[in-house]
């Protein structure tokens, strides 16, 4: 089944700013876009690609954000900037920027029932089924917990798709691109109606085991265990794990993810690093007196096949998957040389996307899953 019209995926490989702006702007510019979605690396030029972004696509809406990797029509790549486009008659967009230093959770909700009414106004009021919400988010804010709550409360039953802006595994700055500028500490939020079918979806690998901990001292504010079952946050997970805290590395916090559990399901609070004092930060809120489990990993690839294929069960050939990969997945598929087999599945699907600092679905911020917003190629 062919791609719609109305959607356009792109990628290009240059370096220069200035070339990779234009080649973008050739593969995703077409007649009515309503919007352009980009992801690149945090060690581009900024400042330069903005600029040439500003030349080549004039007034179209344009955002983006900065990345752990990106997820382009070729598949899992790094050092890429690649993106899509939606245009009308088969898509309408609107678009709204979020501060976040500091958040005003009662301006954001007026900010966002404006955004939602906007849609409105243009005829029939947007509903789960003809509008999705997107968003992209600092990734190093602490904030998407507060900001993702927010704004799913306000979108008046509409779902909600997003990922955490990264830049590489520095964990120094992430930025976000919105009317021409790159942004710091701040959240983006697209509102997209669409008469294409499309499908929310999100999917995990891992299964709990009998290995619980309690988190008996923190600090919510800057996500901070400092103790786990009355002992050194570091020390008593890694004992836990059969390791030393030396041997602690973002791979081994793939491999052994603690897990919560929410309103009966499961979800993700990922490790993102040790600290001197034994602490572990988290990507994820955390507090005191919250039971985790050690959760064990399952067959990753054959997990997002079947996610792909229910997709393909409810709505087609997708067209369009945008996804959002935690970056500890792409650390995991490095390691266990599976890389190439993910990204065709990312390939035979359409997805475009990049790996995130977090994903959000719906009210929740959530670690270590893949989420999708998939779009049929037919009504």
């Amino acid at each position: 089944m062919s791609t719609p019209t109305s959607i356009r995926t792109g990628i290009t490989l240059q370096h220069d700013p200035r070339a990779a702006a234009r080649e973008l702007h050739a593969v995703l510019a077409q007649p009515q876009t309503q919007l352009v979605v980009f992801f690149c690396p945090a060690d581009f030029d900024l400042p330069a690609l903005a600029a040439a972004l500003r030349e080549h696509f004039g007034d179209t809406e344009v955002i983006g954000c900065t990345t752990a990797g990106e997820i382009t029509p070729q598949g899992y790549l790094a050092g890429t900037v690649t993106g899509f486009s939606l245009a009308a008659p088969d898509f309408e967009v609107r678009t709204l920027l979020l501060g976040l230093d500091p958040f005003e959770s009662a301006t954001a909700g007026q900010a966002v029932d404006r955004l939602v009414a906007s849609l409105r106004g243009t005829g029939t009021a947007p509903t789960l089924a003809d509008t999705f919400a997107f968003m992209l988010i600092d990734g190093l804010s602490m904030q998407e917990e507060l900001v993702v709550s927010c704004v799913h409360q306000h979108l008046a039953g509409i779902g909600l798709l997003g990922g955490s802006a990264a830049d590489d595994t520095r964990f120094g700055t992430t930025h976000l691109y919105y009317r021409g500028q790159f942004h710091s500490k701040v959240a983006l939020l697209a509102l997209v109606r669409s008469r294409l079918p499309f499908r929310a979806f999100r999917t995990q690998h891992f299964v709990r085991s009998e290995q619980r901990m309690v988190v008996t001292r923190a600090d919510p504010s800057q996500r901070i265990v400092h103790e786990i079952n009355g002992l050194p946050a570091a020390r008593e997970f890694a004992r836990l794990v059969g390791l030393e805290v030396s041997e602690l590395t973002p791979l081994i916090f793939a491999t052994h993810p603690v897990v919560v559990r929410v309103g009966g399901e499961t979800f993700v609070r990922s490790i993102a690093k040790v600290n001197p004092d034994d602490s572990l930060s988290f990507f994820c809120a955390i507090d005191e007196g919250i039971v985790l489990t050690i959760a064990k990993g399952a067959d990753m690839v054959g997990n997002l096949q079947q996610a792909f294929d229910a997709v393909r069960e409810s709505i087609g050939p997708p067209a369009l998957v945008l996804g959002c990969d935690c970056i500890l997945r792409r650390l995991e598929y490095e390691r266990d040389g599976i890389k190439d087999r993910v990204a065709r599945i990312f390939s035979d699907n359409n997805v475009v996307g990049f790996a995130t600092y977090g994903e959000q679905f719906n009210s929740m911020h959530v670690n270590q899953t893949f989420t999708g917003i998939a779009i049929g190629s037919a009504a």
